[in-house]
């Protein structure tokens, strides 16, 4: 059962009531390793953290450099609007179902 929620991304879930509480949005960069950030990478410190971006929805997201996965957070947060949110949220939604979650 384990394996199927993390391979789904489902074991994500308990973040909702992060999301409810006002501590988390549904889209937004996921901070990770801080003490390896750059001046420039902690920038995505001073966004509220979600529970979907652009690294959950690569393929062999697993796989990509620490480099790249700032690189996505950081587009995000200069590209970030309502509609790129609904972007990832559904492209997020197809990687469950897909199950693209490792």
């Amino acid at each position: 059962m384990g394996r199927f929620l993390r391979k789904t991304g489902l074991d994500e879930l308990p973040q909702l009531f992060n999301v409810l509480k006002g501590e988390m949005s549904l889209v937004g960069p996921r901070p990770r390793e801080v003490e390896q950030y750059t001046d420039y990478e902690r920038q995505q410190l001073r966004v509220t953290p979600g529970l979907t971006c652009w690294w959950q929805v690569q393929p062999h997201r697993n796989d990509l450099p620490f480099e790249r996965w700032m690189e996505l957070d950081l587009e995000y947060i200069r590209d970030q609007s309502f509609l790129l949110d609904w972007k990832l949220i559904f492209k997020t939604a197809a990687a469950v179902f897909r199950m693209h979650g490792s």
